[in-house]
């Protein structure tokens, strides 16, 4: 549907122009890369769906520790974002950098087989988030360079689709590995390894470099600490960045609320696996329609109202609810996440990118991703601490104050956001 209909603008700039009559499409790369980060979050997934209860329920791991981990799983990310996305930009070898990216989580999957402790489970997700690091922003920079301005959102809306594809069938596939055998986790490595592997043959065929756009003259490379001075005098990434930060440091990942809601509906454990595929279904629907509406609203404006989704999650999370109002309230909880996945994920990055200069579209995006993984880090931490020491409502309680305040101090922004279906920024 959108694959682009002309492998000679792909190949050389990405971009497919309007035609008389003709819709415009989504380049090819961007496709390539949706279908290469479907089949590595089917990877991911498989593996993520199982390790929350695994660790606390299986190895005992309390909410602190769990907090600390998810901590370092969400946050370690920002240690070499910013010198990979560099190295992407400085080299124009985006695809490579990417590429290596995805191949060290694959390693990682095998890694997963030959360790048995908590800690040692947490080094091995610390080098997949590492990989993971590595390849978001070289990934983004390649699907924003292959889009036209105004055609941003659609873009990662496009991605993000089919992503969360991936998304949605790794649980599946986790679920359908544990059935026959509740504790066969290494079977579950195996196939999410396998799973892996594929995606980086997918990246490696199909993913085309944008050509770099040619001068008469090149200027010469900055340096990092250069770079990143540009960045930070370009006007509105800093307002941008501050507020990945703000938002961050009050979103709890998934699995800490589906624990909470674990507990609270007193879940059969070998159900789980399944609870991130009600928020991938959601996500899936929406991600390409709310891409298409933060390019005509605004995509400040799409970004600050999923957030406005999660606070709304917290709050339904922490409502007392009777035996027949579960099962609602608990597909209104996938909801919730899955419009808030869909405005914000991509939707950020399609806000930042056309402020970005093309020679640092990478590090760009990535100075945004590092302060969001930054904050995340830090909520991850303070909520795990919160749930061992006040229980999980208070804690919950405690992040809902948290996210209101910090979408208070971000709603200022809007004053200037300008985004338009003409393919004006987004601040």
């Amino acid at each position: 549907m959108y694959l682009s209909s002309s492998r000679a603008a792909d190949a050389s700039a990405g971009v497919v122009r309007d035609r008389p009559g003709i819709r415009r499409a989504v380049a090819g790369t961007v496709v390539a890369l949706g279908l290469v980060s479907m089949v590595t979050d089917v990877s991911s997934e498989m593996v993520t769906a199982v390790l929350p209860l695994y660790l606390v329920a299986g190895l005992g791991m309390t909410p602190l520790a769990y907090g600390l981990l998810d901590g370092v799983y969400q946050g370690v990310t920002a240690l070499v974002r910013l010198a990979g996305s560099y190295a992407a930009d400085r080299t124009h070898r985006r695809k490579l950098v990417a590429g290596s990216g995805y191949a060290l989580s694959a390693v990682c999957k095998l890694g997963l087989l030959a360790v048995t402790t908590p800690w040692a489970i947490g080094a091995v997700l610390a080098a997949d988030r590492t990989g993971k690091g590595l390849r978001s922003a070289p990934r983004d920079a390649l699907i924003s360079l292959s889009t036209a301005p105004e055609d941003q959102g659609r873009a990662f809306g496009v991605h993000r689709t089919l992503d969360t594809a991936g998304a949605l069938l790794g649980p599946l596939a986790a679920f359908a590995v544990l059935w026959p055998a509740r504790d066969a986790y290494d079977a579950v490595f195996q196939v999410s390894f396998c799973c892996a592997v594929f995606g980086v043959l997918l990246l490696a065929l199909y993913v085309r470099e944008p050509r770099a756009p040619r001068h008469p003259a090149h200027p010469p490379r900055p340096g990092l600490v250069r770079a990143l001075r540009t960045l930070a005098g370009t006007p509105g990434v800093p307002r941008l960045s501050l507020a990945a930060v703000l938002l961050g440091a009050a979103t709890l990942s998934d699995a800490f609320l589906y624990l909470v809601l674990q507990q609270r509906h007193h879940l059969d454990a070998r159900w789980f696996p399944l609870l991130p595929v009600g928020t991938a279904a959601a996500f899936l629907l929406l991600a390409l329609p709310v891409g298409r509406l933060a390019d005509r609203v605004g995509r400040l404006r799409v970004f600050l109202a999923g957030h406005g989704a999660l606070l709304a999650a917290y709050l339904l999370l922490l409502v007392p609810l009777g035996g027949g109002a579960q099962l609602p309230a608990t597909a209104a909880l996938f909801v919730l996440l899955g419009v808030f996945y869909a405005a914000t994920d991509g939707v950020l990055m399609a806000a930042t990118a056309p402020l970005l200069p093309p020679a640092l579209r990478a590090s760009g995006l990535a100075l945004v991703q590092t302060g969001q993984a930054v904050g995340r880090f830090g909520a991850a931490v303070l909520f795990g601490a919160a749930w061992t020491a006040l229980g999980p409502a208070t804690a919950l309680a405690g992040a809902a104050g948290v996210l209101a305040a910090a979408l208070a101090l971000c709603l200022p922004v809007l004053v200037r956001d300008r985004s338009s279906a003409a393919g004006k920024a987004a601040v």
